[in-house]
C-alpha cells in the first residue's frame, strides 16, 4: 500500500491521488450535461427539474459540515473518501432503477452525499503542504477535479447518442468502482498523531474566522451561477436552439477545457501577479456578463464561444476561494473549516437551480439566466466593497501609526 504522511509524499502517491480524484468527479459528472434534457424527456417541468438538480446541493448542505467535524474528531480522511465512491455508485444504480420524481430526486440526493466526501479529499491533499501553499495546492486539486468533470461530461453526449441516456449512468458507476479500488491502495497513517481531537467548542472558533465567512458567502454565489448555467439549464437552452447529443458534448468541451486550464493558471500564474482578490473579482464580472448573454444567443457556435469565456472566468475564482477557506486555519481544524465552507456553498448549489427552475416556469429560460447574472454581479460588488474597505482600514492604520 502507498502511505500518506503529514510531510509531502513521493510523486507516485500524488499521482495516484490525482487519478483517484479524477475518477471521483468523473463518476458524478458523466450524466450532468444530459440530466436536464433527460428529465424534460421523461416529462418533468422546469420547477420539478429545479428540485431534482437542487437536491444535489441540499444534501451537501446537510451532510458536509457534520462530515468534516466527524473527520476531525476521528483524525481520519480515507473512510470518508471510500464512502464518497460508494455513494456515487449507489446514486448511479438508483438513476438506472427509477424514473419517477421521488426516485430520481433520491438518486440525485445520493450523489450529493457522494460529493460531500470532497471535504476529506481536499483536507487530505492540503495536509501535504504548508499553509502558505494552500491556494497553490488547491489549484492542483481543482485541475484534477476539472479534468475528471471534463472527461465525464465530455463523454456524456456521445454515449447517450450511441446507447441512450442509461449509458451515462452506467459509465458513472464504472468510474466510481475504479476510483474506489484505487483509493483502497492509499493507506492513511499519522494524520492525527500528536493532535488533540476536535472539540465541539472549537466549532465556534473555526466558524468565526473572517476570511472563511467571506469566501463562503462568495462561494454560495459562485456555485449558484455554476449550477444555473453549465451544470443546470445551459444544456436545455442549447437543445432549444438546435443542439443534439453530440453538440452537447462539444458544449461541455467548450466550457470545461478553459475551466480546467483556468483552475491551474489562476493559482499558479494569474493570482500571483494580479493578487487573489482582483482575480476573483475579474472571474465574477466576466461570468456575470456571459450568463446574462445566454438567452440572447441565436446559434450554437456563438454559445460555444461565450461558454468558453464563462468557463475560464469561473475557473479563475473557484480554486482561489477553496484555498483561501483554509489558508489561516490550523491543520487539526481544517476538515471542520472545509466542511463548513462546502456546506455553506452547497446553499448556492441548491437554491440556484431551484429558484432558477421556478423563474424558468414563469418567464422562460431567460428568467433563470438573469438570476444567475445578478448573483455574479452581487459577488463582484461584494469583493469590490471588501477590497475598498480593507484598503481604507490599512490607510487609517498607517495614519494612526504616523
Amino acid at each position: 500500500m502507498l502511505t500518506i504522511e503529514n510531510e509531502r509524499p513521493p510523486r507516485r502517491v500524488r499521482w495516484l491521488f490525482v487519478a483517484v480524484t479524477l475518477c471521483y468527479w468523473c463518476s458524478m459528472y458523466t450524466y450532468v450535461p444530459i440530466l436536464s434534457p433527460y428529465l424534460e424527456d421523461i416529462r418533468f417541468n422546469y420547477t420539478l427539474i429545479g428540485i431534482v438538480l437542487g437536491s444535489y446541493g441540499f444534501t451537501q448542505l446537510l451532510v458536509r459540515f457534520p462530515l468534516g467535524f466527524v473527520s476531525d474528531r476521528l483524525g481520519k480522511r480515507k473512510p470518508f473518501v471510500l464512502m464518497g465512491f460508494a455513494a456515487s455508485a449507489v446514486g448511479c444504480l438508483m438513476f438506472l432503477a427509477f424514473q419517477d420524481p421521488v426516485g430520481v430526486t433520491a438518486a440525485r440526493a445520493m450523489t450529493g452525499i457522494s460529493a460531500s466526501a470532497w471535504v476529506a479529499f481536499t483536507v487530505l491533499y492540503a495536509s501535504w503542504f504548508p499553509p502558505q501553499e494552500a491556494t497553490r495546492a488547491m489549484g492542483t486539486l481543482s485541475f484534477a477535479t476539472g479534468a475528471g468533470q471534463l472527461i465525464g461530461m465530455g463523454m456524456s453526449g456521445f454515449m447517450s447518442d450511441a446507447w441512450g441516456y442509461a449509458a451515462t449512468f452506467r459509465a458513472g458507476l464504472l468510474a466510481a468502482l475504479i476510483g474506489g479500488i484505487g483509493a483502497l491502495f492509499i493507506r492513511e497513517t499519522g494524520s492525527a498523531s500528536g493532535r488533540a481531537p476536535m472539540r465541539t467548542a472549537d466549532l465556534l472558533v473555526v466558524t468565526r474566522d473572517r476570511t472563511l465567512l467571506k469566501v463562503s458567502f462568495l462561494s454560495v454565489l459562485a456555485h449558484a451561477v455554476l449550477f444555473i448555467t453549465m451544470f443546470g439549464f445551459t444544456p436545455s437552452y442549447a437543445v432549444k436552439i438546435g443542439a443534439g447529443h453530440a453538440e452537447l458534448s462539444l458544449l461541455v468541451f467548450a466550457f470545461m477545457i478553459p475551466h480546467t486550464a483556468a483552475s491551474w493558471l489562476s493559482a499558479q500564474k494569474i493570482a500571483p501577479r494580479l493578487g487573489p482578490w482582483r482575480t476573483v473579482l475579474a472571474g465574477f464580472l466576466i461570468s456575470g456578463l456571459c450568463t446574462a448573454a445566454i438567452p440572447l444567443i441565436p446559434n450554437i457556435p456563438l454559445l460555444y464561444a461565450t461558454q468558453a469565456l464563462s468557463g475560464f472566468a469561473q475557473g479563475m475564482h473557484l480554486p482561489l476561494l477553496l484555498g483561501l477557506a483554509i489558508q489561516y486555519i490550523a491543520p487539526a481544524k481544517r476538515a471542520t473549516a472545509m466542511g463548513f465552507y462546502q456546506a455553506v456553498y452547497s446553499l448556492g448549489m441548491f437554491s440556484g437551480p431551484f429558484l432558477a427552475g421556478w423563474l424558468n416556469d414563469g418567464f422562460g429560460l431567460a428568467g433563470g439566466f438573469a438570476f444567475g447574472a445578478l448573483a455574479a454581479f452581487l459577488a463582484a460588488a461584494f469583493v469590490l466593497y471588501g477590497n475598498r474597505r480593507a484598503a481604507a482600514l490599512h490607510q487609517a492604520g498607517e495614519e494612526k501609526a504616523v
